[in-house]
């Protein structure tokens, strides 16, 4: 029967028992929905999703044609957003107008694993000389960029063992280096003979010491600290543990009290726990099931931001309020009031 001639019928029978339409039971609550937005669509959770994500707010496609986008970087100075392509080995820019340059070929490193494989480059940061950190997969090292893209290697040993795959960098508040080191670069990930860790971390790299932080994720991925520098995030990609952990970060640069600050496992919609980044207001902005979750610092999951194909990874870029996607073969972007930290 139609919604309205159910609903029709509904008051004819309150009037009718002597009581007014006020004085029925309430509809069953719905779950909320997403409208779309561009290309893509926009969930409305809570309130203060609002004053982040204007009702106005589209998905727009940047750039397409890719293997499997992510490492999302805007370089001021260009104009220009970096990114890799994990599996094409490749690292590009695109122009806010769509124009993409090769940047890099066999980024990640020569590889001789088969197509399909993630053996190219990952997470990428900025420097404040300008040059730039690129997280390899095949090489499983982290190499520097230099003006003229010369590459050489930062840190790829952590006690005399070659690391695993360096995935997702960022500066922690002191200065310090902080990384992720899931296995997805070798073949047999866990079980690859290669693999010389017996764990995937979360490293500290400082004053030419690596320190390993965090050694109980099955899949370390993404990496973020709050604005004030007291919260280090980790997203961690595992179908069975689909969750974001916080922990406090101690005076010496280590980190304590691991907790899960959101968590999606049961979630089943496309899309795992893999980039994230924050806003000036301590909100978190995370690849997670079914789209970019934009979470409070408090963990409210506010509403979710999706794109057309699975997110990897964010970014901010523009003039700090547009959060560039990367998701499967494509790049896209969303204008928002919030501001990128």
């Amino acid at each position: 029967m139609p919604v309205r001639r159910v609903l029709t019928l509904s008051l004819m029978l309150a009037v009718a028992g002597g009581c007014s339409p006020a004085d029925a039971p309430p509809p069953a609550d719905t779950a909320p929905v997403a409208t779309p937005a561009g290309v893509g669509s926009i969930l409305r959770l809570d309130p203060a999703f609002d004053a982040l994500v204007p009702g106005d707010t589209a998905v727009e496609k940047v750039a397409g044609g890719f293997q499997f986008t992510e490492g999302p970087l805007w370089r001021p100075v260009e104009n220009r957003l970096w990114f890799s392509d994990v599996v094409g080995n490749v690292l590009r820019a695109v122009a806010p107008t769509g124009e993409v340059e090769v940047l890099l070929e066999n980024a990640g490193g020569d590889s001789t694993a088969p197509a399909g494989s993630y053996i190219g480059p990952n997470g990428l940061l900025g420097e404040p000389a300008g040059t730039v950190l690129m997280a390899q997969h095949f090489n499983r090292q982290i190499v520097r960029i230099d003006a003229d893209r010369r590459t050489t290697t930062v840190v790829d040993r952590f006690e005399g063992k070659r690391l695993n795959s360096p995935n997702d960098l960022v500066f922690g508040p002191d200065g310090a280096l902080y990384f992720t080191d899931p296995p997805y670069g070798l073949v047999g990930q866990d079980d690859d003979p290669a693999k010389e860790l017996d764990f995937n971390g979360v490293f500290r790299f400082a004053d030419a010491q690596l320190t390993a932080l965090v050694r109980d994720l099955g899949r370390p991925n993404g990496i973020a600290f709050s604005p004030d520098g007291r919260t280090m995030y980790v997203s961690n990609t595992e179908a069975t543990r689909k969750v974001i952990m916080a922990y406090d970060v101690t005076a010496d640069g280590g980190v304590a009290n691991g907790r899960v600050f959101v968590d999606g496992t049961a979630d089943t919609s496309p899309g795992m726990p893999d980039g994230l980044k924050v806003d000036t207001q301590g909100n978190v902005y995370a690849t997670m099931p079914g789209g970019v979750w934009v979470v409070a610092p408090d963990g409210r999951h506010l509403g979710t931001i999706t794109a057309p194909e699975v997110a990897a990874n964010v970014g901010w870029g523009d003039d700090g309020h547009t959060l560039y996607i990367t998701a499967e073969t494509g790049v896209y972007r969303v204008r928002l009031t919030a501001a990128g930290y």
